[in-house]
């Protein structure tokens, strides 16, 4: 069986409830801990292996944090990424546990969007909260798409600056790839 057949078995079979309750927002929630405690069994029973890996980047002078979840079959992978806002300060917390939360949210949304867990009706999902910030930002420049992709790899080959290309354009991790 392909990976993307036993990955679309565990997209339908893996059951993640919402076992945390937040008292003040009166809103019930999981947590990537709990994602992951549900599917390391399917993971096991269809012999698939999980790695969760997180990197610290900046855009417009904005930190974040982009987590990539991938699964593999020993052949092939898929992965998928997620971002999370790091906040310079926040009450009560030192700078090692800011930046624990912000690779704890953007592994959820990893794995929420790998394993397609629907947090669309989560209180956590309808405010502010840091992955919109990073969306906002990100988005601010025009995706690099089409023919001024392709000018810009010829740009960057012929020895143009790639941060005159991300200066200008918001590069897809996909097509950063076209460039090497």
């Amino acid at each position: 069986m392909k990976l993307q057949e036993k990955l679309q078995i565990i997209q339908a079979t893996l059951v993640a409830p919402k076992n945390l309750r937040n008292t003040f927002g009166k809103y019930n929630y999981r947590s990537c801990e709990g994602i992951l405690e549900s599917v390391k069994p399917l993971l096991n029973s269809h012999g698939l292996t999980l790695v969760l890996t997180d990197e610290v980047k900046a855009v417009n002078n904005f930190v974040y944090c982009e987590a990539t979840a991938k699964i593999f079959d020993g052949e092939t992978e898929i992965e998928v990424k997620a971002q999370a806002g790091i906040a310079e300060t926040k009450k009560g917390m030192d700078i090692s546990q800011i930046y624990g939360a912000a690779s704890s949210y953007a592994r959820k949304y990893a794995l929420n969007g790998l394993f397609l867990i629907d947090d669309s009706k989560d209180a956590d999902t309808q405010d502010n909260s840091q992955p919109a910030v990073v969306n906002k930002i990100v988005n601010k420049k025009p995706d690099l798409l089409g023919d001024k992709l392709e000018k810009a790899i010829t740009f960057v080959k012929g020895g143009g600056s790639m941060d005159a290309i991300t200066a200008k354009y918001f590069v897809s991790s996909e097509n950063l790839k076209k460039f090497k």
